[in-house]
This record gives structure tokens, sequence and C-alpha cells, in this order.
């Protein structure tokens, strides 16, 4: 794909997602995010909520994950791929420890850093990010191909 096709936009939505939880994702331990609602597949931009789940911090798997990472919010800080979208059946086991029951699970794959995170706003559903915003998150993934 080239850099024109790239800053278009139609191809990647954002996901805001709440720190600590967003580190836990780049850091690769958290492969999994749960949703009210289903989500298509394909690459989205990891943006941070404005604000940070402090209770969270207190859970000994996140603690582990999550030593000497600063909690950036407000900003795209990667990207990642939707490689899959679903519910867990009732009364089956989760598909990771991550998961929550009665919840959609996103199976992340493919999350890349962004060397510098990149200020932005969010929403909580899926969203278009803005031209200038894929311009100024590309130019740190040179090598990045969809």
């Amino acid at each position: 794909m080239s850099a024109a096709t790239l800053s278009e936009g139609d191809w990647i939505r954002g996901i805001s997602i709440r720190q600590p939880y967003a580190a836990c994702i780049l850091d690769g331990a958290k492969t999994v995010e749960n949703r009210l609602g289903r989500w298509r597949t394909g690459w989205v931009l990891l943006h941070t909520s404005k604000t940070v789940d402090r209770p969270a911090l207190r859970v000994p798997l996140i603690g582990r994950t999550i030593r000497d990472r600063e909690l950036v919010t407000g900003a795209v800080v990667g990207i990642a791929r939707i490689a899959d979208c679903h519910q867990d059946p009732e009364g089956a086991p989760l598909c990771s420890q991550w998961a929550l029951p009665g919840v959609w699970h996103l199976v992340l794959a493919d999350v890349q850093e962004l060397p510098l995170p990149v200020p932005a706003r969010g929403q909580v559903v899926p969203w278009k990010p803005a031209p200038d915003l894929l311009e100024r998150v590309f130019q740190q993934l040179p090598g990045f191909q969809p």
C-alpha cells in the first residue's frame, strides 16, 4: 500500500482504551480487549483515554505487566490488527486471562508501539482517524505495510 492510500483513512479505525490496559496491550501481554459490541476485523489505532483506571493498578497481573511503563493518556500510542471478534460460549472457558464473560473479545495481533505518542481525541465506539493524524502516526512507522 502506498503512502497516498495510507492517508485516506478508510481502511483503519481508532479504538480508545483506558490505561493501564493500553500499556498491557503494547507490552504484548494483553491480546484480548473486551467490548460490549461486535467490531469488524482490521487495523486500529491504539488510543489511550484521558482517564486511568486507578484500581486496576493494584491487580498483580497488571502491575507486573506495566512495571516501569509510563501511562500516557489522550494520545495514539500504537497500532494493532483486530484478528478476530467473538464471544465465548456461556459456561465455556474464557479465551484469555484478560477476557471477561458476556462481552465481545477483540483478539489483537501485530501490535506496534509508536516511538512517540501522538496527542489525539478518541471515542468509545470505532472512530475514523483524520488524515493529518494518520500522517503523524505513520511518519513513525515508515516500514508499516497493512
